[in-house]
């Protein structure tokens, strides 16, 4: 059986601090603590080496029973986390209050068991913790009954089923919420943008549901902080800047006039401000951009941004969209300048960084190489994008990754294994049209025009003519909105400029640029 690295990576994503916790935690047990010397042996690990620990241990008798050895340290570390952040996560802090109210009430002692309830109600209601607080309201009702028995009536009952009413449904509404949330981000994870009409149409239905389209309907801070990010994402689906921008405006307008739900989710905090990124990328307004990535950057010296998922989501959006910038901007040596460092510190994240951050870097990456004339490396970047995704992840991206990949090849003059690249490509496309039953038309009209361009270099033949028509048909097809997407993977437009005016793609890029800025 293979070994679990389970463990290795727990205590590889120990910080300094979470480390002294534990050893000090440890220090209060007496006897021998066999745990401390695995904890220690696997912590000087750089990859986990199971047979390794072994060796080192085999003159003691606890290796001889390795695999609940290593599950006893991987609870005692999770039980020694759970105390460290105690009294940093509200969650924490509430299943602990109801654990001691549990205590008070099997001892009798309810008054002392009553004022913790109302303390942790208070808690519980300030961060919309709906469960906790359905929890507490059960606890109310249940010392209501002592109280009874006691003889005392002076609390209203049907005050408390009504509170109780009230609360189920903001944690069903919430729910619902939620559930709107997982179904457009299924298809923005799975898709990218909206490429035809079934796409779409599996977006707008989500738009049509009544708890979206109609007004009022959230009950909470949280669920209209949850139903606008759904909004601003189906915008997003179908590249409508305009619609994305208002919408995640008043998710992060929510979040920053209630402190609490920061604090609690800061996650959906950092998504709400990334998303406002495309926005700025898409306006063109480049200065707004870098200031609000400097202002995400500063969270992380704030509390509660100091966990793992959060700086690492930072580092994601802001480097990414710094790369994009630079990519629409032409600022191609600039963006070249700080790829090593983004690369070094994505190896370092490992296992923790998702595949559509891999994929995104990656297909970004290769954009920067190919504007710094440097296609080789931009063809080795793309081919690990092709080559590394399942093809069930941001489809958008690995479906354009291919077209891009016929660029590159046309730039590097591989013409013989071009023309075996073009025929594989295009039948990848024409199954994709078949089975969405459209779609796909500026990469066919694309490649149609690369087969003439082909041919007519092989033969040293005129190219202008057929760049000057493949313009012209892809310009109108870049007015449908299933089709106008195409330029946020690759400028095509600028880089057909570019071949007829003799001028290298990234001075391109930079030229036009600087002609659409204000005099």
């Amino acid at each position: 059986m293979k070994p679990s690295h389970e463990l290795f990576r727990l205590i590889r994503s120990l910080s300094k601090s979470e480390k002294r916790f534990f050893k000090l935690m440890s220090s209060l047990q007496s006897g021998e603590k066999n745990y401390i010397k695995l904890f220690d042996a696997i912590e000087k690990q750089s990859e986990y080496d199971e047979e390794g620990i072994k060796d080192h241990f085999k003159g003691e008798t606890f290796i001889r029973h390795l695999p609940s050895e290593k599950n006893h340290l991987y609870k005692l570390i999770l039980k020694s986390l759970r105390l460290f952040y105690a009294d940093n996560s509200v969650s924490a802090i509430l299943a602990e209050n109801i654990q001691s109210i549990e205590i008070l009430y099997n001892k009798a002692l309810y008054l002392e068991c009553s004022k913790l309830v109302k303390k942790a109600k208070k808690i519980a209601s300030a961060h919309e913790r709906f469960y906790y607080l359905f929890e507490l309201i059960k606890w109310e009702k249940t010392l209501l009954e002592e109280e009874f028995q006691a003889g005392k009536f002076d609390r209203d009952l049907n005050k408390l089923i009504h509170e109780e009413q009230q609360v189920i449904g903001k944690l069903r509404n919430l729910a619902e919420y939620q559930i709107l949330y997982s179904k457009v981000n299924y298809v923005f994870r799975q898709g990218g943008y909206v490429r035809n009409d079934a796409e779409r149409s599996m977006v707008n239905e989500i738009l049509d549901h009544p708890l979206i389209k109609e007004k009022n309907t959230a009950l909470s801070k949280r669920a209209a902080a949850t139903c606008y990010y759904v909004k601003g994402l189906c915008a997003i689906t179908g590249n409508e800047v305009e619609d994305s921008f208002d919408n995640f405006s008043r998710v992060v307008k929510i979040f920053e006039e209630n402190p609490n739900l920061i604090q609690d989710i800061p996650k959906q905090y950092i998504k709400s401000l990334g998303n406002l990124f495309y926005y700025y990328i898409g306006a063109g307004d480049y200065g707004r951009l870098f200031e609000l990535i400097e202002k995400m950057r500063s969270l992380r010296d704030q509390p509660g941004f100091n966990r793992i998922d959060i700086q690492i989501r930072i580092f994601i959006s802001t480097n990414y969209f710094e790369l994009l910038a630079h990519d629409r901007r032409g600022e191609y040596g600039e963006a070249l300048g700080k790829i090593p460092k983004i690369k070094k510190m994505l190896a370092e994240f490992g296992e923790k960084l998702t595949k559509e951050d891999e994929v995104l870097f990656g297909h970004v990456i290769a954009n920067i190489l190919f504007g710094a004339q440097q296609y080789r490396e931009a063809l080795r970047q793309l081919n690990a994008v092709l080559n590394d995704n399942d093809n069930n992840l941001r489809k958008d991206i690995y479906s354009f990754s291919k077209l891009f990949n016929l660029v590159i090849h046309f730039e590097l003059g591989n013409y013989d294994l071009l023309d075996y690249l073009i025929k594989s490509t295009e039948r990848f496309y024409t199954k994709q049209r078949k089975s969405l039953a459209l779609g796909y038309e500026f990469e066919i009209t694309f490649i149609k025009h690369l087969k003439r361009l082909l041919k007519a270099v092989k033969h040293a033949g005129r190219t202008s003519g057929i760049f000057e028509e493949m313009k012209e048909e892809l310009t109108e097809l870049l007015t449908d909105e299933n089709e106008r997407v195409a330029l946020e993977y690759f400028d095509y437009i600028t880089w057909i400029d570019g071949q007829m005016q003799g001028t290298a793609y990234g001075e391109m890029k930079k030229i036009n640029f600087r002609s659409a800025q204000p005099a």
